[in-house]
């Protein structure tokens, strides 16, 4: 066995959260992980639980309940242990939009997709040489445009340019706004896609290589912190942090 994963589907159906789910579970089901999938937030809870994983995908857009400050410690303590973070679109970075301690750790927060879904643009990839993005060429989308504010402290392997639509952002010319990136949480490594808003975008093969790559990367990091004796203590900081 690979090691563990755990889906945590749900949020606005609009995502096709069961789908996507779906289809990163028969994937990683495929490469030998032990896969489960929960449809309730109060597995965010669950220390015990989270701090055994290998892996953690979120699915879950558009989450206005407020959670409150300390909600999310025991998700940021797991992947700082090592635990992977992956994930798409707006499962992972609209998922909690009053949560700005989990918006850190993912590295960014959505914005506005300027003309919705059905927007014809290109992703551009700008690390031709991480082993991620390795014979991966420029491509196409017709899908929604994810605009992100994003932390300059990612790895960028992938952008998309804007203005695509004419709107308010227009006034401030043509900038190139991360799509794929990686990034790391203490121990624990965090891969993101902008790419996603339906499940059938993973139909278009450079999409899906994308996915399926950062997935394994990310649950890659708990091997290396365990086999390294690595603990999330080492990051721990008792000043205020939020």
């Amino acid at each position: 066995m690979a090691g563990k994963v755990l889906i945590l589907s749900g949020g606005w159906d609009g995502h096709e959260p069961k789908l996507i789910g779906e289809r990163f579970k028969k994937f990683l089901d495929g490469e030998g992980f032990d896969v489960s999938v929960e449809e309730n937030l109060d597995v965010l809870k669950d220390k015990e639980l989270l701090s055994g994983l290998d892996l953690f995908i979120p699915i879950w857009t558009m989450c206005r309940e407020p959670l409150g400050y300390g909600f999310f410690e025991p998700l940021l303590e797991a992947v700082g242990g090592g635990m992977g973070l992956a994930g798409n679109h707006g499962g992972m970075c609209d998922a909690f939009r009053n949560s700005v301690e989990y918006q850190f750790m993912t590295g960014a927060n959505w914005v506005s997709h300027p003309g919705g879904d059905g927007t014809k643009y290109r992703v551009n990839i700008t690390s031709k040489s991480n082993p991620l993005t390795d014979g991966i060429d420029d491509f196409d989308v017709s899908s929604e445009q994810y605009y992100l504010h994003v932390d300059p402290a990612n790895e960028v392997l992938a952008t998309t340019r804007f203005p695509t639509v004419r709107w308010y952002h227009s006034a401030n010319g043509e900038v190139d706004v991360p799509q794929v990136w990686t990034r790391k949480w203490g121990y624990g490594r965090v891969f993101y896609n902008a790419l996603g808003h339906h499940d059938d975008v993973f139909n278009i093969p450079e999409a899906w290589e994308l996915m399926k790559r950062g997935l394994l990367w990310a649950a890659e990091g708990k091997r290396i912190a365990v086999e390294k004796g690595l603990k999330a203590e080492d990051w721990k900081s008792p000043v205020k942090m939020y």
